[in-house]
Order: C-alpha cells, then sequence, then structure tokens
C-alpha cells in the first residue's frame, strides 16, 4: 500500500475551462477509452474502493475530476468516451475540453493512458497520445485487464505496443490489472517520478 496515494480526497468537478480549479501543485491525468477500466485503476493507484466513480455502463465519467495529494498535488480523472451514450454535440463538446485541458493546463506533469490489453492503441488512444506528443508531454500505458490474458499473451502485447510507439518517445509501456492488483509498484514509481518525490 502506498500511503502517499491513499491518502488523495477529492476535491472538485470541472465542467468547463472557467470550472478548473486554479493551477497549484503539479498534475497527472489519468485518461481511457471508457471501456478500459480507468475508474477502477485511480482507485487501486489509491487504494480506495470508491474515489473514482466506477460504472457497469461504460462512459459515466463526464466530467473532468480533481483528487487532491497531501502535499498540494493533483490526479486528475478525464472523461472516458467512446461507449458513453450521449448526443454527437456533447462528446465534440467533451473533445475539445479535454483537448484545451491537456494542451494548456501549465502544472500537468504526465499523462497516465489507460488501455484495455485485449483492445490497445484505439483511434481514442492515438488522439490522446497525439496531444501529448503535440506538447512533449510524457505518457505512461496501462495495458490493463491483463488477468484477461496468459502471461504469454500479453507479454506479446506488451512487445507489439512498445515496438509500434517507440519512436514517439517519452512513452513507457507496462502491463497492468485493476483486478488482482499486477503492476501497481511500477505505476506507482512512475507517479512519484513525475510529481517530483
Amino acid at each position: 500500500m502506498n500511503h502517499y496515494f491513499q491518502q488523495a480526497s477529492f476535491l472538485q468537478s470541472a465542467t468547463t475551462r472557467k470550472t478548473l480549479p486554479p493551477e497549484g501543485g503539479l498534475e497527472i491525468a489519468f485518461a481511457g477509452r471508457s471501456n478500459a477500466g480507468k475508474s477502477s485503476v485511480i482507485n487501486v493507484v489509491c487504494s480506495q474502493k470508491s474515489l473514482a466513480r466506477t460504472s457497469k455502463t461504460p462512459g459515466r465519467t463526464q466530467l473532468i475530476n480533481f483528487f487532491r495529494l497531501t502535499d498540494g498535488h493533483f490526479l486528475v480523472d478525464l472523461p472516458g468516451y467512446g461507449y458513453a451514450k450521449v448526443p454527437e454535440a456533447v462528446k465534440l463538446e467533451w473533445h475539445k475540453f479535454i483537448e484545451s485541458y491537456l494542451m494548456e493546463r501549465n502544472t500537468l506533469r504526465g499523462l497516465v493512458l489507460v488501455m484495455d490489453i485485449r483492445h490497445p492503441l484505439t483511434e481514442y488512444d492515438q488522439a490522446m497520445l497525439g496531444w501529448a506528443h503535440g506538447r512533449r508531454l510524457p505518457v505512461h500505458v496501462l495495458l490493463n485487464k491483463a488477468d484477461k490474458l496468459s502471461r504469454g499473451a500479453a507479454g506479446n502485447v506488451l512487445l507489439t505496443v512498445r515496438k509500434e510507439l517507440e519512436g514517439l518517445g517519452g512513452i513507457s509501456v507496462q502491463t497492468f490489472s485493476a483486478l488482482n492488483k499486477q503492476g501497481l509498484d511500477e505505476c506507482w514509481a512512475v507517479a512519484e517520478a513525475w510529481l517530483g518525490r
């Protein structure tokens, strides 16, 4: 258990650029397609059961949610979309809001991109990687749901994704399982390094 992340607490949600909290401490953003298990990942990273809302209906996170750490830094939960049953106009607004946050937030230090290991590098994932690359933001890819594959199959996906992304620079990739906490120590180490701990 990591007591630093365990002490994360909900601060506020933002729906527009005007409702974002003032820039203060450093921020790590978590992003992922609606069915990648992002909320479960955040809860496991913070050793809490319901810090980030999980749902059997993918796409419930429609806000940017800020979780404060004890030293004034933040973990940020970005809206997942793809399966969310909302009008296209709403999805477009989410898209613009997420893009403005990723491109303009000066305190953002890194992006944890959660992918379903069985369906990595979707169009949404590629868009997130493109935004991050555009502003030279480090990305740590979590190939979540590794428990759904054999060790050999998970290892093959890991190698394939690493090879696919090696030319972009500033991207690290690991296998992860929010269900059995596989890869948790590695994820903590990356997040702590980004926050200067």
